[in-house]
């Protein structure tokens, strides 16, 4: 930036800047990501800070200000008291010099409470009582006007309209309206099938949907309400504490979310932090970060407030999960069953906590849908361990002349078969049995943890195996000649040795395993569950009918016609006797569901670690057998956890905060024969 003329850039920050807030607090419709925006205003604040002068004399600053210019289709609200927003850290270091700010305003007087509360994604809100009745509910705004929607957060289920237990004269509950993931999801969904244009993350489509003219539009929404503060309060008892204050709010029936914490170190801040970052995807709303308030509320009168924020608060914001780059190319893959997947190739992004080179891009309609075409600029998310996908382009950054991509019309494999689109189905497919692209698919997927789970079958070893010989079908790995691996480099006598194990111990994984392993189109893994309970025997269910396939609950006929199809194959029939041949389990639950009382019926039970009379899939099946459920995580609402050698730390420790009684094998064969906790 040294040969940059510092004035001119501040100027065209600054109009930049100008943009984005309209777009983003008035437009509900952001043009680039947060982490895009972040960096424009810390190139901002460094320039001015660099040159104080240029900054006082160029018109139009944009640091100071709060929000955007409420709109003109909501009667304008005064805030009594200012709704301020906060300033941020991005870093360790930015919340350690935070720290050192307050210490040095209270004259070297310690913070002894901080109060931690998740930075929730949606859009702030005033709702304001009176003797109990709401009376009105205001967006924020510029922080001093926002805009009247009583109407609209009238709809909104878990705000009352009457508080209860001793409500003061006024208080106005302050908080976040959002949009849970679930209901987003949902929403976006119902839009894929229509083919129409879906949203682009859950906090603007809160916001869009809570700014509607028609308030019986923001009731089918499904948005939520987290109350964090008290704005203004007449006729109330007094505080001492800003978590006392939630626990009055609470008391009010306000929701209050309970992942708040009071601790009293930097450290433990700085703990808060780390854990609420690791466990972000488990919540069922979206966060991007942490709140850290002083939690002693004569401190934060003593630490005042800038023109922005107050002092006594920060915004601790995680690494972004949404950034810009360059969409070089767009091609195809293809997966195990011939489906025909565009995906982005990216010019290479640090995003979501890893360096993101490809991105899905779902189907041919999704493209068209999203419009992003090789040579844009697009906006790609990584959500945690989520498939990495380009979310939309930046339209204003479109080069002149970029044509749309068109879908290919033949297989990239040296056959070159061509590709094709059933009806309403979404997805392209190569039909050709003989694909070399289907194959490692097929065989990874076989092999997959999901289905016959054969630890060190991954996606390069499977390529590895194919490209050598060693296997042409799912069959073959189970005669694998392992003379011949051991040859291979990288494969020691552990490793092979391993993979042997891992091949073995597969024969034993239940039927339904198998069946998903199969890769039949449109059978899932739950689907797989039904039909293995409901035919026993692979079997039997190879000499079903449609008709046959369709009685049962939960098949419906295009599964029914697609799973007959797929057995009729005299090619499938022929792995299926290979299969057959090694010794793989055909037979379905040991023990038929009817005979099995289910004494876990709506218990969640979680399994971790190695057990000796189960596998991983064996123990799930056994809980389920008895009408209980068998996720992966522990949470408040586990029944039990059950231990076997070496389990997970973080879930034994969690069990153990949360009071989930944590059980051995003996007290989980007790569970399953009666339902009940040993004494």
């Amino acid at each position: 930036m040294s040969t940059v003329d510092p004035a001119a850039r501040i100027a065209e920050l600054r109009r930049r800047i100008g943009e984005h807030n309209r777009a983003y607090y008035e437009d509900d419709a952001p043009i680039i990501p947060d982490a895009d925006y972040d960096e424009l205003v810390l190139e901002l604040r460094r320039l001015e800070d660099e040159h104080p002068d240029l900054a006082a004399a160029l018109p139009h600053p944009v640091l100071d200000r709060i929000g955007g210019a409420p709109s003109e289709t909501f009667a304008p609200v005064e805030h009594r008291v200012p709704m301020m927003s906060l300033d941020n850290a991005f870093a360790v270091e930015e919340l350690d010099a935070w720290a050192l700010r307050l210490e040095r305003r209270l004259e070297g007087r310690p913070v002894t409470h901080y109060a931690c509360e998740l930075k929730f994604d949606g859009l702030a809100i005033s709702i304001r009582y009176e003797h109990g009745r709401l009376t009105q509910a205001a967006t924020r705004g510029n922080g001093r006007v926002g805009e009247d929607v009583t109407a609209n957060v009238s709809t909104i289920t878990n705000v009352p309209k009457r508080l209860t237990g001793s409500a003061p004269a006024v208080i106005e509950a302050r908080g976040e309206v959002f949009m849970p993931i679930a209901t987003f999801e949902a929403l976006n969904d119902d839009l894929r099938t229509r083919g129409e244009r879906t949203y682009v993350n859950p906090r603007n489509t809160a916001a869009g949907s809570l700014r509607q003219k028609d308030p019986a539009i923001t009731a089918t929404r499904g948005l939520a309400f987290w109350a964090y503060q008290i704005g203004d309060i007449h006729g109330g008892p007094s505080f001492d504490t800003h978590h006392v204050t939630l626990d009055f709010l609470a008391s009010l029936g306000l929701p209050v979310n309970p992942e708040m914490r009071v601790v009293t170190s930097l450290d433990d801040v700085k703990a808060y932090i780390a854990e609420t970052h690791a466990r972000r995807h488990d919540l069922p709303y979206e966060i991007d970060g942490a709140v850290v308030k002083v939690d002693e509320l004569a401190q934060q009168r003593e630490l005042g407030v800038t023109a922005k924020a107050p002092r006594w608060a920060i915004a601790y914001k995680f690494p972004p999960e949404e950034k810009t780059t360059l969409l070089r190319d767009i091609q195809v893959s293809i997966g195990g069953k011939g489906k025909a997947t565009p995906f982005a190739v990216l010019e290479p992004v640090f995003v979501g906590g890893s360096t993101v080179g490809v991105a899905t891009l779902h189907n041919e309609d999704q493209v068209r849908i999203k419009d992003v075409r090789p040579g844009d600029t697009v906006v790609v998310r990584k959500a945690g361990d989520v498939i990495p996908e380009v979310l939309r382009p930046v339209l204003e950054m479109r080069p002149k002349g970029l044509e749309p991509w068109v879908f290919p019309q033949t297989c990239p494999c040296p056959v070159g078969h061509p590709l094709t689109r059933d009806g309403d189905d979404a997805a392209h497919y190569c039909l050709n049995p003989t694909c070399p692209l289907q194959l490692d698919g097929w065989i990874e997927h076989f092999a997959s943890r999901g289905a016959m789970d054969i630890e060190g079958f991954g996606e390069r070893t499977v390529q590895l195996f194919t490209q050598h010989g060693l296997i042409g079908d799912i069959a073959d790995i189970y005669t694998l000649d392992l003379d011949r691996v051991r040859e291979l480099e990288g494969f020691g006598e552990i490793s092979v040795n391993n993979l042997a194990g891992a091949i073995e111990a597969s024969k034993r994984r239940p039927l339904a395993n198998l069946l998903f392993g199969l890769n039949i189109r449109h059978m899932g893994g739950a689907v797989a569950e039904l039909l293995a309970a409901a035919f026993g025997h692979l079997d039997r269910l190879a000499e079903a009918t449609e008709d046959d396939l369709a009685a049962v609950d939960g098949v419906g006929p295009v599964i029914a016609r697609t799973v007959a199809e797929w057995f009729a194959d005299d090619g499938n029939r022929a792995i299926i006797e290979k299969l057959r041949a090694v010794g793989l389990n055909f037979e379905g639950p040991m023990t038929p569901d009817h005979d099995v009382e289910p004494v876990l019926a709506g218990r969640s039970v979680v399994v971790s670690g190695t057990l000796e009379g189960y596998s991983r899939d064996e123990a799930a099946a056994a809980i389920k057998a008895r009408g209980g459920k068998s996720p992966g995580s522990v949470s408040k609402k586990t029944f039990a956890l059950v231990v076997g050698a070496d389990p997970g730390a973080s879930k034994v420790t969690k069990a153990e905060e949360a009071g989930v009684p944590v059980l051995d094998e003996a007290a989980f064969g007790h569970l399953l024969a009666t339902g009940e906790l040993p004494e």
